[in-house]
């Protein structure tokens, strides 16, 4: 079996209209670490200038013309990604380590998450890496306040990137930097003008990449601590919240995934995000998941804990889904001791 972390990462940057992801994509292509890097680029439109924009940059370019990545158009994703990859196996483009899907400002990433991560011979081949969403520093806020979409970019991010920090000269920034880390709690807020800007860090490195896990883990931890007088989670605009879940107990592996599985099954739309590390019954290490709405990456089990705090800790991010609602369930599914009889109350998760 092909190890995960092996195969080649997919990472996709987006981020609303204007919010300035070819200008990122510029410039990380630049770096020599993202040399070997194939890019597939997706305009909402006819014509997409982005891809001349791209193309005397990364030699292995392709365009996607069919309108916004979603769900109508997933099997020229599922084309492109294998097209892209038969031409680097018979040498006809140069070889690549990584591929970057740069999104229209009006697309859904999560189905390209769920190509990647479903469909049998990408998945073969290629994993999901990072998803990167940029932020316009002075239209943003505004943004955030009218179009669902650009929450739900902000929400499901591993890194989010203000952009367009040297034209905010009334000071939106801290104030858009505070939402976003409500909104997106495990996702760290980088500042693109920043000369700390690290191409590697952003693309190459990711939970499921061996060089980076232990950082990203680190960064996690740090970026979703909760302190004990703020527990209650935060509202946002479109009914966005985010919040921690902790757990003192070991808990069980069959009754967890039981668990999710439902909740994916019944409340995926509106569970936009899961991120957490377990403490699993009979197991002397951690277990990382990860999950965007109905999409589960495989689980990543670390070789020890990075702290001394051993409780397992869940970051949520849903749309009109109370805590006190999926902190119940799940705790009634750890306490069904067998978990192979495992059965929820029927009312558990409707």
């Amino acid at each position: 079996m092909t190890d995960y972390a092996a195969l080649i990462p997919i990472n996709v940057i987006t981020g609303f209209l204007g919010s300035g992801k070819t200008s990122l994509l510029q410039r990380l292509l630049a770096s020599p670490d993202l040399r070997d890097t194939a890019v597939l680029v997706n305009e909402f439109g006819e014509v997409g200038l982005d891809h001349q924009l791209l193309q005397h940059v990364a030699e292995s370019t392709l365009l996607l013309e069919n309108g916004c990545l979603c769900c109508a158009v997933r099997g020229d994703l599922q084309d492109s990604l294998r097209r892209l990859f038969s031409q680097r196996e018979r040498g006809e483009i140069p070889p690549f380590r990584r591929v970057v899907i740069e999104t229209s400002g009006l697309a859904d990433p999560v189905p390209i998450a769920y190509t990647i991560l479903a469909e049998p011979v990408i998945q073969h081949h290629f994993r999901l890496g990072n998803v990167v969403t940029t932020i316009d520093a002075v239209n943003g806020g505004r943004q955030l306040d009218a179009y669902p979409e650009s929450v739900k970019q902000a929400a499901i991010a591993d890194r989010l990137v203000v952009t367009k920090t040297d034209l905010d000269t009334e000071g939106r920034f801290d104030a858009l930097e505070r939402r976003l880390r409500q909104l997106n709690p495990s996702a760290p807020v980088i500042r693109a003008a920043d000369g700390a800007l690290a191409p590697e860090r952003l693309l190459a490195r990711d939970v499921d990449d061996a060089d980076g896990r232990r950082r990203d883990v680190d960064d996690w931890l740090a970026a979703h601590a909760v302190p004990a007088g703020d527990r209650g989670g935060h509202d946002h605009t479109h009914g966005v919240a985010s919040f921690c879940l902790t757990f003192d107990t070991p808990l069980d592996w069959t009754a967890f995934g039981i668990w999710m599985t439902m909740l994916q099954h019944r409340h995926g739309e509106n569970v936009l995000r899961i991120k957490g590390l377990l403490n699993v019954a009979g197991q002397s290490a951690p277990v990382l998941i990860n999950g965007v709405q109905h999409i589960v990456h495989p689980p990543t089990h670390l070789d020890a804990w990075p702290d001394a705090d051993h409780r397992s800790r869940i970051v949520f991010i849903t749309r009109g889904l109370e805590r006190a609602r999926i902190e119940a369930s799940l705790a009634a599914f750890n306490r069904l001791a067998n978990p192979v009889a495992a059965r929820a109350p029927a009312d558990a998760l409707a």
